[in-house]
């Protein structure tokens, strides 16, 4: 069944024609970075702590950092190489914080699950596909669906309540109440920060509030990506022009 994910929404809403550039198209608009590859290495490191795995960390994290860094010059995507080595110690100095971080956050809890896939349908055409990164369930019988950020330093004000960044976490939490037949009011959600240039308090969990009327809103936007998308309407969203790597080019000029 044909689906639709939460980057892809983020897509449409940065621009409509951009996605359909990248979503219909076919056209690479990013593959990666050595931020993305970073990322995808600690998410492997997290991943497995959340799942009892006896492994080396620190092994694990460079070896797939390393793996993530050489899929990418294979791919032939320019990246900063130096810079991509002063990361590997800043990962390395994350790790052994992730565990105490999740005790000291939430005190008592049970893993339920980790890199949860979800496929849960919208309606009777078309699904909604995601992975959470992590579900922990906590005496008082809530469950707290978390979702791992990198980041340098932190994130400011504006991008903890970014509506279309926590989106991601709403989404999450309705559809994971669809699929197991939860009461949305015992389901809670957290971003967790990986940051790599601070000098302390380097894992921070804060909670993303996502109730009724922001779920309803949640929903209204991606019903409506899904009813242009349906209507093939491409429009450029010329605001976001300045930030498109199509901008000027002959796919869109």
């Amino acid at each position: 069944m044909p689906h639709i994910s939460y980057s892809e929404l983020k897509n449409w809403e940065f621009c409509p024609f951009y996605h359909k550039l990248v979503r219909i198209d076919g056209l690479e608009a990013f593959k990666g970075n050595e931020f993305t590859a970073f990322g995808n290495a600690m998410h492997d490191v997290c991943e497995k702590k959340l799942l009892g795995k006896t492994f080396d960390a620190k092994e694990v994290f460079v070896e797939n950092f390393q793996s993530n860094l050489k899929r990418l010059e294979d791919d032939k995507v320019e990246f900063n190489l130096p810079f991509a080595m002063e990361m590997v110690p800043q990962g390395i100095a994350i790790l052994p914080e992730i565990e105490p971080a999740l005790g000291k956050y939430f005190k008592n809890y049970e893993i339920i699950s980790s890199e949860e896939q979800l496929m849960v349908p919208i309606n009777k055409d078309i699904d909604f596909k995601g992975f959470i990164d992590a579900v922990v369930k906590t005496p008082d019988g809530k469950y707290h669906i978390v979702d791992w950020k990198t980041t340098s330093w932190g994130w400011d004000s504006r991008r903890r309540s970014d509506p279309i960044v926590t989106y991601q976490l709403t989404l999450y939490k309705y559809f994971f109440c669809k699929k197991h037949n939860i009461d949305p009011r015992n389901i809670e959600t957290h971003f967790a920060l990986l940051k790599r240039t601070a000098n302390k308090d380097r894992v921070e969990f804060f909670r993303v509030t996502s109730g009724a009327k922001k779920t309803e809103n949640a929903l209204k936007l991606l019903h409506m990506a899904l009813y242009n998308i349906g209507k093939k309407r491409y429009l450029k969203k010329r605001s976001n022009c300045q930030k498109c790597v199509f901008n000027m080019t002959k796919e869109c000029p």
